[in-house]
């Protein structure tokens, strides 16, 4: 499957700004590029790369003041299939678990297994460890919270999810990652291109997604309580505790988001791009 993937984001600045983005395909998926997304500014602007603590490859630079555009377009090739499914892969203890998991183990900004604790082991102590166990929480968040895109809050945390029972997909994601650290199964915070390739129609408009990866069976799977089940042509962009490790841009003054496209979009094999 040949996927066209981008993003446009314009801005009103009132003075410079340094700004980070984030906003390139994982390293991990980096081969799977035909043609790569390359972050291009208007104006041009000095840009310098590097990688965070998670690995994710980050983008600085200063804004001048006035409009300032950031935008990527590159070419994806997927295989097509679904988010892949292993129900009998198990949960490891914790003491055997790999030294860089241990850190979606802690609770985080938005993850507060603190508060979540109790409640975990309350709703999901008696489901068997491992795939059933988180399938069993994606189940739980995806019937419990409401999707109000309306009501998005950048300071909800994951408890609050669970108590006002409504949020977007970052609430979502964050709600069940919590409950997997709590029942000691690492989980991080993933955001990316979700296409609506094969779902029904109308599509809503392009946006970016959140989704977790849990550490099972040696390896990192995909769940994704907010629509609780697999997709086709899921392209990661960046991994981390949780949405405040991975914003897609940090602004480091004041300004106005003036315009934001994303796109996912099946391109025939033949077509020039």
């Amino acid at each position: 499957m040949r996927v066209s993937i981008g993003c446009c984001l314009k801005y009103s600045l009132p003075q410079p700004t340094p700004l980070i983005a984030l906003l390139n395909v994982h390293y991990s998926r980096f081969g799977d590029l035909e043609r790569a997304d390359y972050l291009v500014t208007s104006p041009s602007v000095p840009l310098e790369s590097y990688r965070d603590g998670f690995g994710n490859w980050c983008t600085r630079m200063v804004a001048p003041a006035g409009d300032f555009t950031l935008s990527t377009d590159g070419v994806f090739r997927d295989s097509g299939q679904l988010d892949p499914v292993c129900p009998a892969a198990r949960q490891q203890q914790v003491q055997d678990l790999p030294f860089e998991t241990l850190v979606y183990l802690l609770g985080s900004r938005y993850c507060d297994t603190d508060i979540l604790s109790d409640e975990a082991w309350r709703l999901f102590g008696d489901t068997a460890p491992g795939w059933a166990r988180v399938q069993a929480i994606c189940d739980f968040v995806h019937n419990t919270v409401t999707f109000d895109y309306m009501r998005a809050d950048a300071t909800r945390t994951a408890s609050q999810t669970l108590s006002g029972r409504y949020g977007v997909c970052r609430d979502f994601a964050h709600l069940a990652i919590a409950f997997c650290r709590c029942v000691n199964i690492p989980a991080r915070y993933c955001t990316g291109y979700l296409s609506d390739i094969g779902e029904p129609e109308p599509h809503p408009p392009g946006d970016f997604a959140a989704w977790m990866e849990v550490f099972l069976e040696g390896r990192w799977w995909v769940f994704d309580p907010r629509n609780n089940m697999r997709r086709t042509a899921r392209i990661l962009i960046a991994v981390g505790r949780d949405a405040a490790d991975v914003p897609l841009t940090q602004t480091f003054g004041p300004n106005t988001l003036k315009d934001f496209r994303v796109w996912t979009v099946e391109t025939p094999n033949d077509a020039v791009i």
